[in-house]
């Protein structure tokens, strides 16, 4: 490509974050658990070059110009829940941990759908870690350094109190085994298995409902599996023994209610299932992996509860489009909600003699265009050229 400068010396480049789609593991990630994730193949791409200003500008395509000085990188309660928030909270990030930062100028265009589940806030933290990583910190940053750094600005400038797995999936790139233990060191492990050679086309469908203003349900989520923890001392459902937790049954209901022991059995059972999804994608048994994504999607349903939000009981737009999916499948393939839940999307794993009638019996119940056909992408977030 050719390259240009704004400050004369550091010649632009091309960057790339992906979204990413979760495959198992439902809400274990907060919980320290295991999970399973992919990156995809929509991204977000950014052309960026030194401005020789203190200040970051990023002109996203379809939206105003936004601004960071970076004399000024305290959080700010007016930013909360906004992309400012993420930028000026990564550049703080990259600043705690001692590199000096440098003013850029970019563009960025995207095909990650926002709202999709595909989760368009990571592919935004994965590019701007990448442009960071490339014109601040000599690209010394690694694929999860960059993860947690958006984690950070998600958690403490947007006002999410979210786990790894997104940023973990948009930045490592591929099929990608994640062991939380120790959030500050999580286990990564890319996971060898090409999806395009299983028969089945991955499917993410767009129910229409709203995916925003949800933060509410989220966090009761993680809210009510750590006062289940807290009941035994604990910070996470991962230091407790599954057992206890149907040792003390009845005292937990009361202290805790049902639906939050409901949320820590769900808590259990994907975080196994996520290792055993693993496993089967490693020996290429895909119909048992098909069985448990399955079996993570109505627990999600049943235990978790994160398919429609308890503030708008009316709108159920994922329960609708997941039955209607089970329809279509007649008992073939895999369904279940996609990502956080509550609004947005559902993924589908489709035989692929089975996808244009799968695909034509959503669209027709949920509208042209919003079935998605996706593939599993090997590359995380990256330079694309520099």
């Amino acid at each position: 490509m050719d390259t240009f400068t704004l400050d004369g010396s550091v010649p632009a480049a091309l960057f790339s974050g992906p979204g990413r789609t979760e495959i198992g593991g439902n809400h274990t990630d907060h919980q320290h658990g295991h999970a399973l994730c992919g990156s995809v193949d929509l991204d977000m791409l950014g052309c960026a070059a030194p401005s020789g200003r203190n200040v970051i500008r990023i002109q996203s395509e379809g939206y105003p110009l936004l601004e960071v000085n970076l004399d000024s990188l305290l959080p700010r309660e007016e930013e909360k829940n906004t992309t400012t928030a993420l930028i000026r909270g990564m550049a703080a990030k990259v600043q705690e941990l001692g590199y000096p930062l440098a003013g850029f100028d970019a563009y960025v265009t995207s095909n990650v759908l926002s709202g999709s589940g595909l989760s368009s806030s990571a592919a935004y933290e994965t590019l701007l870690g990448n442009i960071l990583n490339y014109f601040c910190c000599g690209g010394a940053l690694d694929a999860v350094e960059i993860a947690k750094i958006g984690q950070y600005a998600e958690n403490i400038y947007f006002g999410k109190p979210c786990g790894l797995l997104d940023q973990m999936g948009s930045s490592v790139g591929g099929a990608v085994a994640i062991d939380f233990a120790d959030p500050a060191n999580p286990v990564v492990e890319q996971v060898d298995y090409d999806f395009a050679c299983s028969g089945h086309t991955l499917c993410i469908v767009d129910t229409g409902s709203n995916h925003g203003d949800l933060t509410d349900d989220y966090a009761d989520i993680t809210r009510e599996m750590g006062a289940v923890a807290a009941y035994f001392q604990k910070k996470v459902l991962r230091e407790v023994p599954e057992g206890e937790i149907y040792k003390n049954f009845l005292a937990l209901r009361k202290e805790c209610g049902d639906r939050a022991v409901l949320r820590a059995m769900h808590f259990y059972e994907d975080d196994r299932r996520a290792v055993l999804e693993t496993q089967a994608l490693k020996v290429g048994d895909f119909d048992r992996f098909l069985f448990l994504v399955n079996q993570s999607g109505l627990s999600s349903e049943l235990l978790l509860q994160n398919v429609w939000s308890p503030s708008a009981p009316q709108a159920q737009a994922v329960s609708v489009a997941l039955n209607l999916g089970r329809q279509l499948l007649g008992g073939a393939g895999a369904i279940r909600v996609h990502g956080g839940g509550f609004g947005g999307t559902i993924q589908a794993f489709v035989p692929n003699d089975m996808l244009d009638g799968f695909k034509a019996g959503m669209e027709r119940a949920v509208g042209e265009g919003k079935c998605h056909t996706l593939r599993v992408r090997p590359q995380g977030g990256c330079v694309v050229a520099g």
